[in-house]
């Protein structure tokens, strides 16, 4: 069996000068893998194709052989690539990445979310904070409803600029997970915080919907749980869910709009 043939932007990348990316604090192998983890999300390393050969990778990165193969750990571990005997090694079909795991979240992030990762990740929360919702306003104890609240407030505090509206949006979310007291659950929003937090951010400064709407929303989840309307709270999480998701999408043209007339004038 013959190895696939890397495509042109992968061989480019692994025989051109690349830079690692990552904290500098790092480990040299994750930084290995940070770096061709972005590659791979972002469309350098296509799925079924083969990576550059260790020797290339080993050139363009300036590392050695072993600190690449610890990152090549770090990857598999990941799902995104493995390792063929008489083939080399070759990216995943992107169907089986591990896209709860928080680093390769990350690296769709940085590499300008697609419309499939936007749809993707609104219904999972589609399915899950609807529901969510409806068993916090079943099981929320007076200390879990004070944190939502507390939560609540700092966004409507922070919408004027002066705070981190998007960590209290965030905040505001994993509350209402916590408040179910299923564990399973309570970890959803940790496990996805980097996309919701980037989602969030996306959705607040779209101009789709105004603040003052979304707060709104927001307002009558925190008062159905407060009232233990399981029903009212799954229906207005649903519609908030909605709003954001129509508010991600606007942002996400508006930048590809902005990105093509950039194109243009060059």
């Amino acid at each position: 069996m013959t190895a696939p043939v890397a495509s042109r932007a992968g061989r480019a990348a692994g025989r051109g000068a690349a830079k690692l990316v990552g904290a500098a604090g790092r480990n040299l192998h994750e930084r290995i893998a940070n770096t061709l983890g972005e590659q791979i999300v972002g469309g350098g390393h296509p799925p079924g194709q083969a990576l550059p050969t260790e020797i290339e990778l080993c050139a363009s990165l300036s590392v050695s052989r072993s600190a690449l193969r610890e990152a090549f750990k770090l990857l598999a571990a990941k799902r995104l690539i493995v390792s063929r005997q008489k083939v080399g090694t070759l990216v995943r079909p992107r169907t089986e990445w591990n896209m709860l795991d928080p680093e390769v979240l990350a690296w769709h992030l940085r590499a300008a979310p697609s419309d499939a990762f936007v749809t993707g990740l609104f219904e999972v929360r589609k399915i899950v904070e609807p529901s969510a919702a409806a068993l916090a306003a079943e099981r929320r104890t007076p200390e879990a409803l004070a944190r939502i609240e507390a939560a609540l407030a700092d966004m409507f505090r922070f919408q004027d600029g002066t705070g981190d509206l998007t960590e209290a949006d965030l905040r505001f979310h994993q509350c209402i997970l916590d408040a179910t007291g299923n564990h399973f659950l309570a970890s959803f929003g940790a496990v996805i915080e980097s996309a919701l937090g980037a989602s969030f951010q996306l959705s607040w400064h779209s101009g789709h919907h105004t603040p003052e709407y979304s707060l709104r929303q927001h307002q009558g989840v925190a008062e159905a749980i407060r009232d233990r309307r399981g029903s009212d709270a799954y229906a207005v999480m649903t519609q908030l869910l909605r709003s954001a998701s129509e508010d991600v999408r606007e942002a996400l043209l508006r930048r590809q709009r902005a990105g093509a007339a950039v194109e243009g004038a060059a």
